[in-house]
């Protein structure tokens, strides 16, 4: 049975369902096969949450206990903390679940297709499912990516997780007390921060020289000292060789030492999501990491699109819907919009949060000349909020060029995840930084981070114009001189 599709969107990820939301909004017909979604990073964001109160109440209890000079306050206690953690991630999941229900989209008219297919091009190009043939004018690639498992002598006979099953697998009443965690991407630090808050011992080993390789050099360094300070054992540069099991204990060797553990989770490198889909057949090339697209998100098969962590990168959401308006829009109609990530920003749910946008600092002066570039610093404490509600760890960087045109930023701090969205702005619609020293912000708000740092524009500037002013003066000076 042949059916036709503006667009048909092989899916499993929330990206696929926005995207066939997109589509319905612009009044294509559309065909969604999915066989599954992962709902890993909304629990792993629900579980950070109760993280956070169950530390804050802690705190709280150690404070009272301090001021009533030696009266106990007992401090919450993981086994009493991880029943009332799942059932929070529970109703959170079954909240997003129904807002992002398959019901609704096919309630807007979305042929909704459960099963697993592959393309065919003979005799023209389709993908079959379930014994049918879906025919669409443009296909869109949703399927998201698995996490790849390092070469490491003795996981594959060791039991281990991945942040794709961690929450799931956690069945037993009381939370696994040690864990060892490999790879440094984004998700593992909420993971690893998140574990620590809920009283795990948790040892983050890293090849790298920074737990987050392509962030921001300073941030990533300061957030490091913070899950040091909440007690996680952090060893970079430092590959994990072996695991093994010995008398029932895991035991890991990172480098040259050896570490006892309950628990290991592997959150390394990802790969496409890409099995079995019989790409190779219809011309669609990838690598090991990604899928190969251009800058308007087409494949190798001009008539096949993709979005999300399928074509590589990290797991971000707004990322990924990002790249599935562009895709959808571009796969319906002309292919004339291109993806410009310099606008995109991320964050992590972690404390304090960790955002950024655009170039850092190290990226920026690769690109340009080094007396091109300003580097703007504010540092929370400056904040009248953040001393409000001592929140005072954090640090704001604004990436310029010497006209104020805004590069990138990267903050470090409370609301960072918020603030961030106005950096964004400002690039993408090319507000030059002035601007910002001109916000007015609510007093007292965290927003007062980004006009203090935006301020340190023209102070700086005056200040090298100064040292301009002195250099020339000298080389006359010692002309005149030299003349007489």
């Amino acid at each position: 049975m042949t059916i036709d599709y503006d667009l048909v969107i092989i899916g499993g990820t929330l990206a696929g369902r926005y995207a066939a939301l997109v589509a319905t909004q612009l009044k294509a017909t559309v065909a969604l096969v999915e066989s599954h979604i992962n709902y890993g990073f909304i629990q792993h964001q629900a579980f950070s949450e109760i993280a956070n109160i169950a530390h804050n109440l802690s705190d709280i209890a150690s404070w009272r206990t301090h001021i009533t000079e030696g009266q106990t306050s007992d401090k919450c206690q993981t086994s009493l903390i991880w029943p009332e953690a799942k059932l929070y991630s529970d109703s959170i999941f079954a909240n997003i679940q129904e807002q992002n229900s398959l019901a609704n989209l096919a309630a807007l008219g979305v042929d909704v297709i459960f099963g697993n297919g592959e393309f065919q091009s003979s005799p023209h190009l389709g993908f079959a499912v379930n014994q049918r043939l879906l025919r669409g004018r443009t296909y869109l690639l949703a399927s998201g990516s698995v996490r790849g498992v390092p070469e490491i002598a003795g996981l594959e006979t060791t039991s281990y997780l991945t942040l794709a099953n961690i929450w799931h697998s956690l069945k037993e009443p009381h939370l696994p007390q040690n864990w060892v965690i490999i790879g440094g991407i984004p998700q593992s630090i909420e993971v690893v921060q998140t574990l620590a808050r809920l009283g795990c011992n948790v040892t983050l080993a890293v090849k790298s020289a920074s737990i987050l390789p392509y962030a921001d050099p300073e941030t990533a360094h300061l957030l490091q000292a913070q899950l040091e300070v909440e007690g996680v054992r952090v060893i970079t540069q430092t590959p994990v060789t072996q695991v093994k099991l010995i008398e029932d204990k895991k035991w890991v060797l990172v480098g040259d030492k050896a570490i006892e553990t309950d628990e290991i989770l592997v959150a390394t490198h990802q790969k496409p999501n890409l099995e079995f889909l019989n790409l190779a057949a219809v011309g669609v090339k990838w690598r090991s990491h990604r899928l190969v697209v251009n800058d308007q998100l087409q494949t190798t098969n001009h008539r096949i699109y993709a979005c999300g962590d399928v074509i590589g990168g990290d797991d971000f959401a707004n990322v990924a819907n990002y790249e599935a308006r562009i895709a959808v829009k571009n796969a319906l109609f002309f292919p004339r919009l291109k993806v410009n990530y310099r606008c995109v920003p991320w964050a992590l749910n972690s404390y304090p949060n960790l955002a950024e946008v655009g170039l850092t600092e190290v990226q920026a002066k690769r690109q340009f000349r080094p007396e091109e570039i300003l580097v703007l610093r504010q540092y929370y404490k400056t904040v009248r909020a953040a001393q409000l509600r001592d929140e005072t760890t954090g640090i704001c960087k604004l990436i310029v060029l010497r006209n104020g045109e805004i590069l990138g930023a990267s903050i470090l701090g409370a609301e960072a995840s918020e603030l961030i969205n106005l950096i964004a702005l400002a690039i993408s619609q090319k507000i030059p930084v002035q601007k910002l020293a001109n916000l007015s912000a609510i007093y007292p708000s965290f927003s007062e981070i980004i006009e203090n740092t935006a301020r340190e524009w023209g102070q700086q500037r005056l200040n090298s114009n100064h040292a301009l002013q002195d250099f020339l003066e000298g080389f006359f000076h010692f002309r005149r001189n030299w003349n007489l």
